[in-house]
């Protein structure tokens, strides 16, 4: 067997180097034009597939705009207060800490969102229900105080504002409901 000097060696692996980052590049380029057959297929959906479902939520924008809203109507009542909105997952897409509101309500405000969009009512009603079933107070991620307000479209809850900062569950809830009251805007 030859020996290979360590110059050949480096030339042919830089050589194969940039063979293989050619390729990777030619391929990373097509893939990225929108315009492939394939690509114009994928964009088509089929609603009468009955494997798919179809589901509804809020925009970022109109997060925003609803936790946004919920700050203002605390701040025009003098509470410090923090603000979460969820999407029916339950999963955080806004959380805005007031300037001045207490280092819990940011963790109590998502609990509370979470807690409205599970049950698709608002937190006060729900802490009437633990009288009749006190263990769902043990349900990882709940909170069940009022302060939370389920946002919906046609009956079925969608996302939910949850408010946790002021002197009293109510007015936490109130400024939760200005949040979904701006979204009918």
């Amino acid at each position: 067997m030859k020996k290979i000097s360590v110059r050949t060696r480096v030339l042919t692996g830089t050589l194969a180097a940039a063979a293989l980052a050619a390729t990777v590049g030619a391929v990373s380029a097509s893939a990225e034009t929108s315009e492939t057959p394939a690509a114009l297929a994928a964009v088509k959906v089929d609603t009468q597939n009955k494997n798919l479902a179809q589901s509804t939520g809020l925009t970022l924008d109109s997060a925003t705009r609803a936790a946004q809203a919920t700050l203002d109507a605390a701040a025009k009542a003098g509470q410090h207060v923090s603000v979460a909105v969820v999407d029916r997952d339950g999963v955080t897409r806004v959380l805005l800490k007031g300037d001045g509101a207490g280092p819990q309500s940011p963790e109590s405000a998502q609990r509370k969102a979470f807690t409205a969009v599970s049950w698709n009512a608002p937190t006060s009603e729900l802490t009437k229900r633990l009288t009749q079933a006190p263990t769902l107070k043990d349900i990882p991620g709940t909170l069940f105080l009022a302060g939370g307000a389920p946002v919906q479209s046609k009956g079925a809850p969608v996302a939910a504002i949850g408010v946790a900062g002021a002197p009293s569950g109510d007015l936490d809830e109130q400024f939760a409901q200005a949040g979904v009251a701006a979204l009918a805007k």
